[in-house]
């Protein structure tokens, strides 16, 4: 059989006492020899056994706090991997049992690796936490408009109690939030530098100057970041809406101009080359403030470029609108003149040039006046065109109608003489022109009348009532009829009055009145050969022309009774007399033949 083995702690205090009972033997040794007594040797074997009471005591101390230590370091450690847990939010570590055992060290000995590794993780999460709080704060910073951001990581702030996935992840959404109202700021600031750039260019202006005048940032050539805050964007919103104002009261400008420019023209008739040095503001009329976007179009030198072409306009318009008006004036006197119409009056005239001098007249309202009166005159002289033709034709046949009875009054016209047989010819011709004057008379008449119900106005010539003309000629007409038939009624009772004369003379008395009653009451079977041709002529017309007989019977019936009862006072020589000559009368009822 093999000897005992001691545990090292057994043998170790066996050792201990075998060393203490020798050293205690050598200690009774000397005391022997020396003659110690015995009071004075129990004395010191008593501060031994206190000393090394003392001893052990301390050691038991000692041992007592590294086991505590441990145990703290223990439950420090425990705790540390515990909070790490919470913080990372994980339940668990893989491949670490939940419970423990064995001694303390042992304890100790398998917790310090999980324990490393869950160090090294949440330094890993904690410096993801860092890179995305640190760029959250970065864009935070531009958003909120910091010039200057320090982006060192160093200066981010972790809460390293919350270190999991799930706060990483808000984070990372708040950051990608961010991300999108950054690049949603970026864009509303390039939409509105590119407003900027494309109103000042519309506008005429320096777009450079005025984004940076806004921020420096904003201008590319700074070379640094742009900011994005919310001020910048309030001034660049409001800088484009005072651009956007100026470009509206520039084009309002411009087509108040315009529409001067064109109303000038208009009143002044400026020719086609002098319009086309503005047709490139004119073409701005009829746009609205939106569609105008072409470089340089709404410039201040474009705007005092027209204001300066409208102010000499002006200062023409006097003179020019006069010019005008005398011109449109003449057309409209030209037009009245030519169908013999009503002219405006001369006063009236005088007094619009008046006001034109002094400038107290609306020029468009005066052309628009008299462009109307113009119109009003073209047609109105379209409605009389009709009437005016058988007017010309009526004063023609007037002229023709005056001619013939000068012809008729000349005793020569049957003398051989040059240019007789023209005159003869064109008596003929005036002859059948005559003839036709009652009919175009009447026919006027009627169409007259017929315009002016339907115009509910009289028809003026040459400010004469036409009617009134018609009807006047129409009485001089027949007033000269009249005159005729009463010629030609005494030359025939003078014929009459020479043959009775005659035949009185040259027979006796008896047989003078037996002819003169014979004569009287149509017989002239026995009368002179000029008698003879008297009485064979009038019975001749008489036959030709019933229509005539009767009605230059009626004419002298109605209109010269009292006057043929002066003439011839005897009723029977009277009423003979009137019987013979009225077909000679009827036979004459137009112009006398030649």
């Amino acid at each position: 059989m093999g000897s005992f083995q001691a545990p090292p702690g057994m043998r170790s205090s066996a050792l201990l006492e075998t060393s203490c009972g020798y050293l205690l033997q050598e200690l009774q040794m000397i005391w022997n020899e020396v003659g110690e007594d015995q009071s004075e040797r129990e004395k010191v074997l008593l501060e031994l056994e206190q000393e090394c009471l003392e001893v052990y005591r301390r050691k038991v101390d000692r041992a007592n706090m590294s086991r505590a230590r441990l145990h703290q370091e223990l439950a420090e450690s425990e705790a540390g991997f515990t909070h790490l847990l919470l913080s990372l939010g994980e339940r668990s570590l893989p491949g670490r049992p939940e419970k423990m055992s064995g001694t303390i060290k042992q304890q100790l000995d398998s917790i310090t690796p999980a324990l490393r590794e869950m160090r090294l993780r949440k330094e890993e999460r904690v410096n993801q936490f860092r890179a995305v709080q640190g760029q959250i704060q970065k864009i935070s910073a531009e958003i909120a408009g910091q010039s200057e951001y320090d982006d060192s990581i160093t200066n981010v702030k972790v809460n390293e109690n919350d270190l999991s996935l799930k706060k990483l992840e808000e984070y990372q959404n708040e950051l990608q939030r961010l991300h999108n109202e950054k690049n949603n700021r970026l864009q509303q600031v390039e939409k509105y530098i590119a407003a900027v750039h494309d109103l000042s260019a519309t506008l005429g202006m320096e777009s450079s100057m005025i984004i940076t005048k806004v921020h420096p940032s904003l201008n590319e050539l700074c070379g640094i970041s742009k900011n994005i805050s919310d001020s910048i964007l309030a001034k660049l919103n409001s800088t484009v809406e005072s651009l956007q104002e100026e470009k509206q009261k520039r084009l309002e400008k411009l087509h108040q101009l315009c529409k001067a420019l064109k109303n000038l023209w208009s009143l002044m008739d400026t020719s086609y080359g002098d319009r086309y040095l503005f047709s490139h503001v004119i073409d701005q009329l009829s746009v609205s403030s939106a569609e105008v976007s072409d470089p340089g179009s709404l410039t201040l030198d474009i705007i005092q470029q027209a204001e300066a072409e409208v102010k000499r306009l002006d200062q023409l318009k006097a003179s020019k609108m006069k010019e005008l008006f005398l011109k449109k004036q003449n057309e409209l006197e030209e037009i009245c003149n030519k169908s013999h119409m009503e002219i405006p009056s001369r006063s009236e005239m005088e007094n619009i040039l008046n006001l034109i001098n002094t400038g107290e007249i609306d020029y468009a309202e005066l052309l628009m006046s008299i462009d109307e009166q113009i119109s009003r005159a073209k047609e109105e002289a379209s409605s009389r065109k009709s009437i005016m033709k058988k007017v010309e034709k009526w004063i023609l046949a007037r002229d023709e109608e005056r001619w013939l009875e000068e012809y008729s009054m000349d005793e020569n016209r049957y003398s051989v003489s040059r240019g007789a047989h023209r005159n003869l010819r064109r008596a003929e011709r005036a002859r059948v022109t005559v003839n036709k004057i009652p009919a175009l008379v009447d026919s006027l008449i009627a169409k007259t009348k017929s315009w002016e119900e339907e115009r509910r106005k009289v028809f003026l010539y040459d400010e004469v009532p036409l009617l009134a003309m018609l009807e006047e000629y129409n009485l001089s007409r027949q007033e000269r009829e009249e005159e005729k038939q009463r010629q030609r009624i005494k030359k025939v009772q003078s014929q009459v009055v020479v043959e009775q004369q005659n035949f009185t003379t040259s027979r006796p008395s008896t047989s003078n009145r037996r002819l003169s009653n014979k004569s009287l009451n149509g017989g002239f079977g026995n009368a002179s050969p000029l008698n003879r041709r008297l009485s064979l002529s009038i019975q001749q017309l008489g036959s030709n022309g019933k229509n005539s007989v009767s009605l230059g019977t009626s004419f002298i019936k109605e209109g010269k009774k009292e006057q043929g009862k002066r003439i011839f006072p005897r009723p029977n020589f009277t009423s003979q007399l009137r019987d013979d000559t009225a077909s000679v009368v009827s036979t004459f009822s137009g112009p006398l033949s030649p």
